[in-house]
């Protein structure tokens, strides 16, 4: 119930703002898909409420309307700033808490961001997804099991990340195919790939959502972070980060809310004369390494 007294609306005010979304809720009762009747009529109640309680202005709403048109504009095969403002706002990593009910031991997910492609190409454990991407050469491995700790051989591991400069392959317009691959794991459930060491960026700020976040003095940027998707039969798909242990944009504040104390990882830095887990040649560059061991919900819990 909404307390219009306290924005000094008289009870007669009040009673015509319900009908009228009482009328509106209404008006999509006989939808035949039940669930499409669910949305529609709690979008309602929920909208409305929220510009009751506000009193939004009109003024208001033409720039509410003038920000969402900006923000379809600059969308493109590229680009889907749509996803930023969900991003921005919370709203993805509560869809993700929604639909990924805490199961046991399983790996938590977040956010899927905007720059997964498909078609990455495959690589074999051991590979290199980083296509020759600027930043400090990092091994990953790892264990992909269920939350028994069966290993689960031939999960399909997505991976993606930004170079050192904070970019990801489709901002560039050179169709370069960098810092992203997919490889399977093994009989036993094991993984292991050539990455970059995770940097810190800030997500598109020159459209309509980084003047949002600059007009309210947010931060655009992104604690360092590699993107896994992972999938599996009878296993439900894992969507999800891991986050370098000591990057200082975790205690700022990651600007789509995506960490997880979980998935915080450590990533050791070696020496030059390291040897390498594959006697791999580094040219006498520094490396680093890090351990993420994958555990996988079911598919129905």
């Amino acid at each position: 119930m909404i307390d219009t007294t306290s924005h000094g609306v008289s009870p007669a005010q009040a009673a015509a703002e319900k009908k009228l979304t009482d009328t509106v809720v209404a008006s999509f009762e006989a939808t035949s898909d039940d669930r499409l009747k669910t949305l529609l009529q709690a979008l309602v109640k929920h909208l409305h409420a929220y510009i009751r309680e506000v009193r939004l202005t009109e003024d208001e709403w033409n720039q509410a309307i003038e920000f969402l048109t900006q923000v379809g504009h600059i969308t493109d095969d590229k680009r889907q700033e749509f996803i930023l403002l969900s991003d921005v706002l919370g709203a993805s990593m509560q869809t993700i808490a929604v639909n990924n009910p805490v199961s046991g031991n399983a790996t938590e997910a977040t956010v899927f961001g905007p720059f997964f492609t498909q078609d990455a190409p495959e690589i074999p454990i051991g590979g290199d997804i980083s296509g020759g991407a600027p930043g400090q050469s990092c091994w990953v491995e790892g264990t992909v099991t269920d939350t028994a700790g069966n290993p689960v051989p031939g999960a399909r591991i997505e991976v993606w990340e930004a170079d050192e400069d904070g970019f990801y392959d489709v901002q560039y317009d050179d169709g370069r195919v960098t810092g992203r691959a997919h490889l399977y794991s093994d009989h036993e459930g094991k993984y292991a790939f050539w990455g970059l060491t995770p940097t810190p960026y800030p997500i598109p700020h020159d459209g309509p959502v980084g003047r949002m976040l600059e007009a309210t003095d947010r931060s655009p940027v992104r604690a360092s972070h590699l993107h896994f998707m992972v999938t599996a039969p009878g296993q439900r798909t894992l969507v999800t980060h891991i986050f370098v242990e000591g990057d200082p944009q975790i205690e700022i504040g990651d600007s789509v809310f995506g960490v997880k104390d979980s998935l915080i990882k450590r990533f050791e830095t070696k020496a030059p004369d390291t040897p390498t887990p594959d006697g791999r040649d580094l040219n006498g560059h520094s490396w680093a390494r890090t351990r993420f061991d994958i555990v996988l919900a079911p598919a129905e819990i």
